[in-house]
């Protein structure tokens, strides 16, 4: 069994006119958490969509788990046990918090039927899920957003988590929560590659990390060493850690 559960290889993605991944090398090592880092426009949300296939890549090679998925759909993605939570979240705003659970649970038709087991743990880890259960998912405030869109995403056991930051415009509060969850979740032995701008949140977090800039991966290794690296934050991120 490899070590890297997901691994991109020479990755370009076209956008009608605009080139925007110009042959990004990734790997994402099998049980930790990968960060993804870079200014704006340089390119992260692209590579993600792109493994998820909702944009298809151009040229190079996507695997798996040893399976080649560049070319595969969408819908045949997610069903290889792997989870996507866009930047914008994707909740079904006019459906309850239950409802919009459901919808993920796919060996689930009804409430009942989802693992209550499973379901208790993911209310420990975002307790506004089990409080707002009955409540349309249009009325909760954007960090409850946030915490249903990665909870949906984990109703199902999954191999891999990708989420497309998800501390954006959160409270301290909220966002020291979402720490909380993903080292639980990550503990838990899943697999997760985040987009993330909130460096604070990548420190406590990452084990590696890969920085891209003008739609190329620049740098790859653990995130301890980056953290410690002052000059090399600098010439990367133009910012400290």
């Amino acid at each position: 069994m490899s070590a890297n559960l997901l691994t991109l290889s020479g990755v370009h993605t076209h956008i009608g006119a605009y080139h925007i991944l110009h042959g990004v090398d990734l790997v994402v090592p099998r049980g930790q958490l990968t960060m993804l880092l870079g200014r704006n426009g340089a390119g992260k949300s692209t590579t993600l969509r792109t493994i998820m296939g909702l944009w298809q890549a151009s040229q190079g090679r996507i695997t798996f788990a040893g399976r080649d998925i560049t070319a595969l759909a969408t819908p045949q993605i997610a069903a290889l046990n792997i989870a996507y939570v866009p930047e914008t979240m994707g909740i079904f705003s006019d459906l309850t918090v239950k409802e919009n659970m459901l919808l993920a649970a796919r060996s689930a038709r009804r409430a009942s039927q989802m693992d209550e087991a499973r379901l208790q743990w993911i209310f420990s880890l975002f307790p506004a899920v089990e409080k707002f259960w009955n409540h349309p998912a249009g009325k909760l405030s954007g960090g409850q957003k946030q915490m249903l869109a990665v909870a949906r995403a984990i109703v199902e056991p999954r191999e891999l988590l990708i989420v497309d930051e998800p501390s954006k415009g959160l409270a301290p509060a909220i966002i020291n929560n979402m720490i909380d969850a993903f080292a639980q979740l990550k503990a838990s032995g899943v697999t997760i590659l985040l987009v993330e701008q909130n460096i604070n949140f990548a420190i406590q977090l990452g084990d590696s990390v890969a920085v891209m800039d003008n739609g190329r991966v620049v740098h790859s290794g653990t995130m301890q060493a980056l953290a410690d690296d002052k000059v090399m934050q600098r010439s990367l991120l133009g910012l400290a850690l």
